[in-house]
């Protein structure tokens, strides 16, 4: 009995000892937690949607240029009227990209806000307001547009005009197409300044881009001023300013081609 209470007395300080439980522990290898890459990987698939937004810009020579070349004649009512007319069907399609073009410059704008915000939320929501102020104003152009095909088709509204007042009238709609976009040329450099600065501040686009676009929209700020000012310079500005206009073509493949580069990406540890 005695060393049976001995026993007793002692187990207390056996289950204490750290050999007590060595049978039953079994090693486990140390294990590091790895770094979180759905941001990046994040960051990258919305940098190729803003891309995707971006190539639908390639609407803007068909509405901006072809168009306007096939149905406008300038300083000469009578035959934009027989040429609109003639190419309704070119002329409502251009009516339809110009539409479109406008819903693009939405997307775009909000796909650069998801892919910035986290840059700078203020400068972000400064390039999406700056961009709706612009769609806005490119939808008032497609309803000029609208107004001057259905003077020109004439009709039961328009019994009250002869022929050359309705050309007049639609000529006068169609110039003032051409007048709202001049004064939208302000807008599409304004809405660059935000977006370069972003480029610039970011650290998953490269500066020169960001620079290039900064450039860019300097150069469409001056023409638009210099459409106020003195609209017979706007077509030789427009001309030299070429090279700065290509950043825009730049930034488009950049984002759809390479993407927006993963920072805080590391390999898998290896367990140890």
């Amino acid at each position: 009995m005695p060393d049976a209470a001995a026993g007793i007395g002692r187990a207390p300080s056996a289950i204490g000892s750290p050999n007590f439980f060595s049978p039953f522990c079994v090693p486990f290898p140390s294990y590091t937690p790895w770094p979180l890459e759905v941001p990046t990987t994040s960051l990258k698939r919305t940098a190729r949607i803003a891309g995707i937004w971006y190539l639908g810009f390639s609407l803007g020579p068909f509405y901006l240029l072809y168009v306007p070349s096939q149905t406008i004649v300038h300083n000469d009512a009578g035959a934009t009227a027989a040429r609109v007319l003639g190419h309704e069907t070119l002329y409502r399609w251009g009516m339809l990209a110009e539409t479109l073009g406008a819903v693009v410059f939405i997307g775009l704008v909000l796909a650069l806000y998801r892919l910035f915000e986290d840059v700078d939320r203020h400068r972000a929501r400064q390039l999406v307001a700056l961009v709706l102020v612009s769609s806005a104003l490119g939808l008032v152009t497609v309803v000029f547009s609208a107004a001057a095909l259905l003077v020109f088709r004439g009709g039961a509204p328009f019994t009250a005009f002869d022929g050359p007042t309705r050309e007049a009238v639609g000529m006068l709609l169609i110039r003032m197409h051409g007048q709202a976009n001049a004064i939208n040329q302000t807008f599409w450099g304004l809405w660059l300044l935000p977006f370069g600065w972003l480029v610039v501040r970011s650290r998953f686009l490269p500066r020169w881009l960001g620079y290039w676009l900064l450039l860019d929209g300097i150069a469409w700020v001056v023409l638009g001023v210099t459409w106020f000012l003195a609209p017979d310079s706007a077509d030789a500005l427009f001309r030299y300013f070429q090279p700065a206009f290509l950043a825009e073509l730049a930034a488009m493949l950049w984002l759809l081609i390479v993407g927006a580069k993963e920072k805080g990406t590391n390999e898998q540890p290896e367990s140890r």
